[in-house]
């Protein structure tokens, strides 16, 4: 487990003639330190030096959500660059992030024979567009990891590399033979819930009425476990409920992950992850994804139900009706004179109800590796769906996040296990119980 300083040391303090002079010298001068703005503590050798860092090591962004529109040949796409999205290509390209996780999401809607196939053609498709990316669409500039392996060499040829997360086992339905089939396209990780109980296991969302469905996960869900394990795919518990996760604990026989959570003890959210989560993350010897979303990186409930209200009160006003995700689009697809006199008065709103930062995200890494290790905290950012923090709002400033990392005192082999290497370490554990699994059945 590292040291991780609060502040970074850019200087020594001389000793003095005693030790308690020494030591008072040294406690004003971190005080000085931690009253300056980041940006004057940061010389010209600080920057050079996270900028090298972030250079060599291997960064990795497990959710990343995509519309398959994005994917087309015959518009704006991945590979040309889309303006409204927080990554594609280019951005990836321009920031440095080497890895990013593209998610094949499906919203939660009726447990029943009819949500299944819809939900299980829209995954069909986002699979599809994936692929088109990797196969055809940009076959030099990305590439398709599986596994650990297949990610250091794409990225060594200098291509980016593209995984696969499945957000939300709805359109599994319940043909468990799906969890194959989502193996063999490609997926690493997949959670068995979203915001909304599943046919598989009760969502985080029932904090909210204390209603729940299975009290955990349902008889189909612990079927899926073992099925996730021996396909070699990452049991993700971002959002499935804390019962759920700690049945998840006791029936997996291999590593978990949370692919996009917060602090508990930090902000307070059901979304995010409690000191007892975490460490059975640990004993399980899983990771957390510790996400760049601002809800959940810095918690003021009456702060963020006025702002909510007023771009409740401005959608109105622009006549936009969807909401959650699709809410994007929608904003998205205004003529270019109304979305700037939208963008405006948004920007309006976000002065008054200042946001998170890259320093209050990084908090929650800090968190997670104080108690319970450097080896179980990762980075990722929800971009494209809702995510993004002051400094880390697309992917062209993934650089800013190394450069807070370097602030701290992490050195670079611990900034590249955060950053990638603690993932990638879980994935191959996961595949190798995967084949072990596969041995014994034959």
């Amino acid at each position: 487990m590292t040291s991780v300083r609060s502040v970074p040391t850019r200087s020594t303090v001389r000793a003095s003639s005693t030790a308690f002079a020494a030591a008072l010298a040294s406690a004003f001068a971190l005080l000085l330190l931690a009253a300056a703005p980041a940006a004057a503590q940061d010389d010209a050798a600080l920057v050079a030096r996270a900028r090298a860092i972030h250079d060599r090591v291997m960064t990795l962004d497990t959710h990343v959500d995509i519309s398959p529109a994005a994917f087309r040949r015959d518009a704006a796409n991945y590979v040309t660059g889309v303006e409204r999205n927080q990554v594609d290509v280019p951005k990836m390209e321009a920031g440095g992030l080497d890895v990013a996780f593209l998610i094949v999401y499906t919203g939660q809607a009726r447990n029943d024979s009819a949500g299944f196939a819809n939900a299980y053609a829209a995954a069909m498709e986002k699979f599809a567009a994936i692929h088109r990316l990797t196969d055809s669409l940009a076959p030099a500039r990305v590439g398709l990891a599986r596994t650990a392996e297949d990610a250091r060499r794409i990225h060594a040829s200098g291509r980016k590399v593209i995984m696969i997360g499945v957000e939300n086992g709805y359109p599994i339905g319940t043909d468990l033979t799906r969890v194959k089939q989502f193996a063999d396209l490609g997926a690493r990780y997949l959670s068995l819930a979203h915001n909304g109980h599943s046919q598989l296991s009760d969502s985080n969302t029932g904090e909210r009425d204390g209603v729940w469905l299975h009290n955990g996960l349902s008889p189909l869900g612990r079927d899926a476990i073992r099925e996730l394990n021996k396909w070699g795919i990452m049991i993700d518990i971002s959002h499935p409920s804390k019962l759920s996760m700690m049945q998840t604990l006791a029936l997996t026989q291999a590593p978990i992950m949370a692919s996009h959570s917060g602090v508990r003890a930090i902000c307070d959210h059901s979304r995010n992850l409690d000191d007892e989560q975490l460490q059975g993350i640990k004993k399980n010897n899983g990771v957390v994804q510790l996400v760049a979303f601002n809800s959940y990186v810095k918690c003021d409930p009456a702060a963020q139900q006025a702002e909510a209200a007023e771009m409740s009160a401005l959608r109105a006003e622009f006549g936009i009706t969807a909401t959650g995700r699709e809410a994007f689009a929608a904003v998205a697809a205004l003529a270019p004179d109304r979305k700037a006199a939208y963008d405006a008065k948004v920007a309006v709103i976000q002065r008054k109800y200042p946001p998170a930062t890259v320093k209050d995200f990084v908090d929650h890494i800090d968190y997670v590796v104080k108690l319970i290790g450097l080896d179980h905290a990762g980075i990722s950012s929800d971009f494209d769906g809702g995510g993004g923090v002051d400094g880390w709002r697309n992917a062209s400033e993934t650089f800013n996040v190394t450069l807070e990392l370097v602030r701290r005192g992490y050195s670079e082999a611990e900034i590249a296990k955060i950053w990638s290497g603690n993932l990638l370490r879980v994935l191959t554990d996961v595949q190798r119980v995967a084949a072990r699994l596969q041995r014994a059945q034959h």
